[in-house]
């Protein structure tokens, strides 16, 4: 195993306390690790950390690099103590609500601020910060690529990266020079955010790391079309000459529903491996710069993947693919050496996958909201978990657990009671932490919507859906002392 019998909480960076309207890098995540070091817990799990947009319904799986970081995310006090803000710029601060994240009203204020953070360091900084930046530059390659991207993006907001002229959308240097000529100032914006941010974030990995606490980061298998990454990397993808996608991805109907069509583009697998996947390579190399342990997204489709003619919006008339399997990981493994990755495998058998996941020692996940609690064997109980899993009692796709308790037939919930031995003693929540710490599995992992016995008005996201999603947030009171002192005599019970 590649790791250590531990327990960890989910809590997206969006969902931390903070002053101006969002959780951030600032002293909210700080107390947060604080929280779970005291608590004795080792992992902290969070969703991808890309900027995210509007359009988008702010989801970070659809986000426009797969490298970059959440500018919303940028702690405001440290770029005062940075000397490129006074406490003055931050007044008046409007009145935030501390329970949910209102992303329009964010950008409106945290945005004007960051221009003015950009536009005094580039009056003042000392030759050292300008150094800094121009390291930055040289260590992060993707990050050209990115800030054009972002800067032409900015003067086209009514239109995809698909929809530029001709000679933008397919990269002619001549057009591309241009546009940095163009864009100058703004490239160097959106540079001196993606520095803000590393810097930020690296600090806080050193109060993570204080504390013991290791962090779990997140990989969307596909990318958004409207990406810098699809649009600074057409050989990775099924792209026709002008750019634009010739398949996207989905998943195939079954019984009961019709497929999806996710609509992000599929990769050209065979060119990657021909180019030993050296945007994978990279993709990696930078998520192991940001986190700790990461989570594979759909890891069904490294085996096969379903791909739906780009042309067509019936996720039927698609077909299953090779992906990449061994070969890809073999080539992690070579450039990286042993990567910790846990793999999501939900909703899916397949034997192939089963045989990668063993190869690799990465582990699988099991949530027990799937469980069918009233038959014998059920994978999804507790008491059935291997070893070779991450047990968790929610995710950010599914309900909370009193939400998905609230909302189980009779039979299934006196079932559920019987198999875990409840008593009604505890609250319903604590059933199931304790029967996912009391497991098999290698990791124990729950949120703190679960710690706190939230019901379906805390969900963080309900797939399928745009609206209301990614919005919740917990308060700087909630996670006292009695549940810190919960979960560490878990952790010493269970021996996590």
């Amino acid at each position: 195993m590649r790791f250590d019998r531990s327990g960890g909480v989910f809590c997206h960076l969006t969902s931390l306390p903070g002053d101006h309207g969002i959780g951030d890098l600032g002293d909210g995540a700080s107390a947060f690790l604080s929280f779970l070091g005291d608590a004795d817990i080792d992992h902290w799990q969070i969703c991808p950390i890309g900027p995210t947009l509007s359009g988008a319904g702010e989801s970070p799986y659809q986000s426009p690099s797969a490298f970059a970081g959440n500018h919303l995310l940028i702690d405001l006090h440290g770029l005062v103590d940075d000397g490129w803000l006074d406490e003055n710029d931050l007044e008046p601060s409007p009145d935030f609500p501390e329970d949910r994240v209102e992303y329009d009203a964010v950008r409106e204020y945290k945005l004007p601020l960051l221009r003015t953070a950009f536009k005094r360091f580039e009056e003042s900084a000392s030759a050292s910060g300008r150094r800094d930046v121009e390291a930055f530059r040289e260590r992060e390659p993707w990050l050209d690529d990115y800030a054009l991207f972002r800067a032409i993006s900015a003067s086209r907001p009514e239109a995809t990266w698909t929809e530029w002229p001709a000679d933008l959308r397919t990269r002619e240097p001549d057009a591309l020079s241009a546009a940095r000529e163009r864009h100058a100032d703004e490239v160097r914006y959106r540079e001196f955010v993606q520095w803000t941010f590393d810097r930020q974030w690296r600090d806080l990995r050193e109060v993570a790391d204080a504390e013991g606490v290791s962090i779990v980061g997140d990989v969307p298998i596909y990318v958004a079309l409207d990406s810098a990454d699809v649009w600074a990397n057409p050989e990775a993808f099924r792209l026709d000459e002008g750019g634009r996608p010739t398949a996207v991805a989905g998943v195939p109907p079954n019984p009961g529903d019709d497929g999806q069509r996710w609509g992000n583009p599929v990769y050209d697998w065979d060119r990657l491996a021909e180019r030993d996947y050296d945007w994978w390579i990279a993709r990696f190399r930078r998520l192991f710069e940001l986190a700790d342990v990461a989570r594979l997204d759909h890891f069904l489709g490294f085996v096969r993947y379903w791909e739906i003619p780009a042309d067509s919006d019936d996720p039927a008339d698609g077909e299953w693919r090779d992906g990449p399997g061994r070969d890809l990981f073999e080539t992690v493994e070579r450039e990286l050496g042993e990567a910790p990755f846990i793999a999501e495998d939900l909703g899916f058998e397949d034997p192939e996958m089963d045989e990668l996941l063993h190869e690799f020692e990465f582990p699988g996940m099991r949530v027990p909201q799937y469980a069918d609690w009233c038959t014998e064997g059920n994978r999804y109980q507790p008491m059935h978990y291997p070893e070779s899993v991450v047990g968790y009692t929610s995710t950010h796709d599914t309900d909370t657990w009193v939400g998905y308790y609230d909302d189980l037939p009779g039979e299934q919930r006196e079932c559920f009671r019987y198999n875990v031995g409840a008593d009604g003693d505890r609250a319903v929540e604590w059933e199931i932490i304790e029967e996912v710490w009391r497991s098999e599995a290698v990791l124990a992992m729950t949120t703190v919507q679960d710690l706190l016995g939230l019901g379906s008005d805390a969900r963080f996201n309900e797939p399928g859906t745009v609206d209301g999603n990614w919005e919740w947030r917990v308060s700087r009171e909630a996670l006292d002392d009695e549940i810190t002192d919960r979960l560490w005599e878990l952790a010493g019970k269970h021996v996590r």
